[in-house]
């Protein structure tokens, strides 16, 4: 690709991933051209379809988001390591309204353009799992797909407008649920005290 077209392409998908944080996947196309200051066709010729657009969009941030895995196996210790991982996971799909659909989705479709970065992503989580499990730390009857399940569900809620002030709070939840630790059993027993005393 040409270095003029290689740039109108990043600015598109620049500007195609700040909409989409603001109006969710199933935005207009024409309004991302309007602000991305081109014309519909423009953008057509650099993505000739809206999955084509959010293929390159979210292939780059799952990218990112696997890399992110492989740095946290050496640079962390188990459980840090896979809570960080889930965290900036929920994170990103938060951020991009409507992505959850997509990944539960492209996960379960071989011809998906997602599919193989989305196989990926689960693939990262799973082996900071596995590494965490190793170690003691994380409960041992969960998968990579339970992992990749639990990351929609909490960016679901982050999705949710009524529910999002509890997203922080019940990523917490999760995340001692997942794991084994002293620490976090006792989080887990403090919640459930408090949930069973607001009965």
């Amino acid at each position: 690709m040409r270095a003029d077209a290689r740039k109108n392409h990043d600015h598109l998908l620049a500007v195609a991933g700040a909409v989409i944080a603001e109006e969710g996947a199933d935005t207009s196309l024409r309004d991302i051209a309007r602000r991305a200051g081109v014309g519909l066709a423009t953008l057509f010729r650099h993505f000739p379809t809206r999955e084509a657009l959010l293929d390159a969009l979210l292939r780059t941030n799952f990218d990112g988001l696997t890399a992110k895995a492989a740095e946290l196996e050496t640079s962390s210790t188990p459980e840090d390591a896979l809570v960080a991982w889930l965290r900036d996971c929920v994170a990103w799909t938060t951020e991009y309204r409507g992505v959850t659909v997509l990944m539960a989705a492209a996960i379960e479709d071989p011809e998906s353009a997602l599919h193989a970065s989305c196989v990926t992503l689960r693939a990262a989580g799973a082996r900071l799992l596995a590494r965490a499990q190793a170690a003691g730390v994380a409960r041992s009857d969960i998968d990579g797909a339970d992992l990749f399940a639990l990351v929609a569900m909490l960016a679901w809620l982050g999705d949710q407008p009524a529910l999002a002030p509890r997203a922080d709070r019940l990523f917490d939840v999760v995340a001692s649920a997942i794991l084994t630790n002293p620490a976090s059993a006792d989080a887990r027993e403090a919640w459930s005290s408090g949930a069973s005393g607001r009965q």
